[in-house]
C-alpha cells in the first residue's frame, strides 16, 4: 500500500439491484490495489436469541447493522491498519464464528443497501455510487439468491420480500439515493456507465499518488 490515504468507494442499492456484480467489476479492474467488503458481513450478533425469534427481526432496517463497528473498521482501514471483518450465517440469522483478515488497500470498496442512511459512513466514503434497478428484476434476483444460496424457502423470501424488505426499500434504501454521487441504472449491464465509474476512480487515484501516468483499462502501454 501507498503512503497515501486509501480511497474509499461506496456501492449501494436496493436489494437485488446487482450492487455487489458492480463492486466486483471495479475490484477486477483494480486487481491487487483494492479490498471489497460486504455490509452484510456487519448485520448484528443474534445469538442470544432463540432462532424463531431471530428470523422475525428486520434485517433491512438500519438497527438490524452494527454501524458503531464498520464505522471503526473502514477508519481503521482508512489510516493504514489491518482489521478482523466479521462473518454472518444466513441461515442460521447471526454472525459466525470465523472473520476475515484485511489489509488495508489504495482502495477500499464496500457495497451494500443501507450505507449512504448513516452520516458516520456517508463523510468517510470518497465516491458514492447508487445502483438502480426496476423492483420487479431486484425481487427476482433475490428469491433466486435466497432460495439457492442461503437455504431459504419460496414462501420466507416472499413473506420477507412484503413484510420488510419492500417498505424498507421505500423507507431507507430509495431516499439514500439523494446522497449518491453518482446513479448508475441496469447495474453491471451498464457497460458504460461501469466504465465512466471506473474511470472516476483511476482519476482519483491518480490525484491521490500525485501521477497522471495510470492507463484506462485495456490502453496500449
Amino acid at each position: 500500500m501507498s503512503s497515501h490515504s486509501p480511497l474509499l468507494i461506496g456501492v449501494a442499492g436496493g436489494s437485488g439491484s446487482g450492487k455487489t456484480s458492480v463492486a466486483r467489476a471495479i475490484h477486477e479492474q483494480l486487481s491487487l490495489d483494492a479490498v471489497l467488503l460486504d455490509m452484510d458481513a456487519y448485520y448484528r450478533d443474534l445469538a442470544s436469541l432463540p432462532f424463531d425469534a431471530r428470523t422475525r427481526v428486520n434485517f433491512d432496517h438500519p438497527d438490524a447493522f452494527d454501524m458503531d463497528l464498520l464505522v471503526e473498521q473502514l477508519g481503521a482501514l482508512r489510516a493504514g491498519r489491518a482489521i478482523e471483518k466479521p462473518t454472518y450465517d444466513y441461515a442460521a440469522h447471526t454472525r459466525a464464528a470465523g472473520t476475515v483478515h484485511i489489509e488495508p488497500r489504495d482502495v477500499i470498496l464496500i457495497e451494500g443497501i443501507l450505507l449512504f442512511t448513516d452520516a458516520r459512513l456517508r463523510q468517510l466514503l470518497d465516491i458514492k455510487v447508487y445502483v438502480d434497478v426496476a423492483d420487479d428484476v431486484r425481487f427476482i434476483r433475490r428469491l433466486r439468491r435466497d432460495v439457492e444460496q442461503r437455504g431459504r424457502t419460496l414462501e420466507s423470501v416472499v413473506e420477507q420480500y412484503l413484510g420488510t424488505v419492500r417498505p424498507m426499500h421505500l423507507d431507507f434504501v430509495e431516499p439514500s439515493k439523494r446522497y449518491a454521487d453518482v446513479i448508475l441504472p441496469e447495474g453491471r449491464e451498464n457497460r458504460v456507465g461501469v466504465e465512466m465509474v471506473l474511470a472516476n476512480v483511476l482519476m482519483a487515484l491518480a490525484q491521490r499518488r500525485g501521477t497522471l501516468s495510470l492507463r484506462p483499462p485495456g490502453a496500449p502501454q
